[in-house]
Parts: structure tokens; C-alpha cells; sequence
């Protein structure tokens, strides 16, 4: 392959692009499209929908909030306190999805934690809504996948969420909340 690429001179990768050139040397990738909103695995009485946010844990939340609203122009929520799980939020309203800037409330609280390990702040769970979070959980549980809690809280959004254990989700924090 790299002798054919060497070949391929720099006007014809310009005016053709370089991805024609290259689906010669193997199978077509397909694009993963975005308009599947839901999947049911097979078996289940739930189905995995879209991606609700990323959540962020951050040491400053105004300086945060600030960043997304002021410099990058997104409309930002104002923050909002959760003492039931110790965080203040705020979501950044990201067109297709959302960003939740999560920040400690005490010392006690989960993020708190985080930020010790991660000063800077960085990313920390990712949300995924299902359509019946009852039977989600109790399906994973059989899968013998752990959830952080026995049942649903209600978490920012006013939805019932349960987050996933990171070692049962190939090291990401999955948190799934009832559309």
C-alpha cells in the first residue's frame, strides 16, 4: 500500500480527496448514523436511548460556567443545588446533547472525592436515558452488572437515575436515567 500512496501525486489527492484513494485497499466503512434513537438488546423489556450528557467535574463551577457561556457562547443553566447527591450543577445546553458541570457540596460529597484524584477537574460519567429504568436495572443486575445503589433516585432532571460500576462498564461511570 505505501508504494501505491507514493505513487498518487500530491494534485490528484487534492482534487479527489485521498478517501476515494484509499477504500480501494479494503472494505467500506459505513458511517454510524444518529437517527437509530433507541436499541433493545434482545431479550429485554427496556430499550437504550439517546445520550442525555456528559457529565464534567470541575474545582471552580462560576469559572466553569463562565468558560462555556461567555467564550464558547452556550446557553447555560443557572446552578442548582443537589444535597440528597452532594453536588451543585449546572447543564450547558449543547444543541444534541448537554454538558453537566458537576461541582462538590461538602466534603463528603462523591465529586469531592474526584477532585482530590483530578484537580483540574475532568470528565466523569456519561448519561444514557432507557425507557423503563426498573426493568434496565434488574436486567443488569442479572447480567451481573453492579449499580452503585440498590434502586433509582431521583436525580437533576427530576428522572429516576441509577449509575453503573465503572469496572462492569469497560472504566466509564455510566449513569442511566428514565426518559
Amino acid at each position: 500500500m505505501a508504494r501505491v500512496l507514493k505513487m498518487v501525486s500530491v494534485a490528484s489527492v487534492c482534487a479527489g480527496g485521498l478517501f476515494p484513494l484509499l477504500s480501494a485497499f479494503g472494505p467500506t466503512v459505513r458511517a454510524f448514523t444518529t437517527s437509530q434513537s433507541s436499541h433493545r438488546a434482545a431479550g429485554t423489556v427496556w430499550t437504550l436511548g439517546r445520550l442525555n450528557h456528559v457529565a464534567v467535574a470541575v474545582p471552580d463551577l462560576e469559572k466553569a460556567r463562565a468558560f462555556y457561556r461567555d467564550v464558547l457562547g452556550a446557553q447555560v443553566s443557572e446552578v442548582s443545588s443537589l444535597p440528597e447527591h452532594g453536588v451543585s450543577v449546572v447543564f450547558v445546553n449543547l444543541g444534541n446533547t448537554k454538558m453537566e458541570l458537576l461541582h462538590p457540596l461538602g466534603n463528603d460529597s462523591p465529586i469531592a472525592g474526584f477532585l482530590q484524584k483530578n484537580k483540574a477537574g475532568g470528565m466523569h460519567h456519561v448519561c444514557i436515558e432507557v425507557d423503563n429504568i426498573n426493568a434496565a436495572v434488574r436486567d443488569l443486575k442479572e447480567k451481573k452488572i453492579r449499580s452503585l445503589s440498590e434502586e433509582a433516585r431521583i436525580g437533576a432532571h427530576g428522572k429516576p437515575v441509577v449509575f453503573l460500576h465503572p469496572k462492569d462498564c469497560g472504566g466509564v461511570l455510566v449513569e442511566l436515567e428514565e426518559a
